[in-house]
């Protein structure tokens, strides 16, 4: 890495905080950032890492990950730009990828499923956010200017220009990079309700034929009930879905 390349980077990282962080006033206040600290320490082992240095990367990687509560590992591959927000609890793994102007959040893992050698860790395309505590497991692909909510489960590839929400994660809504307009898909699979609405549908049945059998023994002393007021059910809808909110703030966590 050549020293003009290496002053670029540093200063994109830089400016990436003043970009994303509102409460940045400062330089001398962002220099304080241990999300800053992590990164640029990283890039200093992983330059390490690349020359093939033993002990040395990952030694500082240790003294970052007990200074900063950020785990970078030193084969991790990340571009210009990267931010991470507050930072405690982030993990990256070795085989992860990370482009361009990548935004993370507090409580962050980019890890593995499992035992796997190679390519076992997720790749985030250029300008990716991930909020705040959410999982992005395997060697799946976050696409290029997507977001994943926080407290989601990824586990599978996200299309670009998506909002990945919930566990285990679902695309939510979609942006046209053109036009910047959002389409949200706004129905989800719903067990739980499905579940609900089917013992509802069975009590209704049993109760059609109590009725019957009270007629036919002359017995009219029956009463009526649901198990839930009509009211509740009108939240559910027909079709066994259940509308989706994705309000930014919630998903992503920042201002925090």
């Amino acid at each position: 890495m050549s020293l003009v390349y290496a002053l670029k980077t540093i200063r994109d990282d830089i400016r990436s905080i003043f970009a994303n962080d509102p409460a940045a006033c400062n330089i001398a206040e962002v220099l304080l950032y241990p999300g800053l600290h992590a990164i640029l320490l990283h890039r200093l082992s992983h330059s390490l890492w690349q020359r093939n240095v033993p002990f040395v990367p990952r030694l500082i990687s240790q003294l970052t990950r007990f200074v900063t509560g950020i785990e970078i590992h030193p084969g991790a591959r990340i571009g210009c730009g990267f931010f991470i927000d507050h930072g405690m609890g982030v993990v990256i793994g070795e085989t992860t990828e990370i482009g361009d102007w990548v935004t993370l959040y507090q409580g962050v893992t980019l890890g593995g499923t499992g035992k796997q050698v190679g390519k076992r860790h997720p790749t985030l395309k250029d300008h990716v956010i991930v909020g705040v505590g959410a999982s992005v497991l395997g060697a799946i692909t976050i696409g290029e200017a997507s977001r994943v909510g926080g407290g989601a489960v990824v586990v599978k590839d996200v299309p670009p220009h998506s909002t990945a929400v919930g566990v285990p994660a679902r695309v939510v809504a979609t942006r046209d990079p053109t036009t910047g307009e959002t389409r949200r898909i706004e129905y989800l699979p719903d067990p739980e309700g499905a579940m609900l609405r089917n013992l509802h549908n069975k009590v209704l049945e049993l109760e059609a034929r109590q009725i019957e059998l009270e007629a036919l023994t002359n017995h009219h002393h029956h009463e009526h009930h649901h198990m839930m007021p009509a009211s509740l059910w009108s939240i559910l809808d027909t079709n066994g879905s259940e509308q989706v909110q994705t309000d930014e703030e919630f998903l992503w966590g920042s201002g925090i």
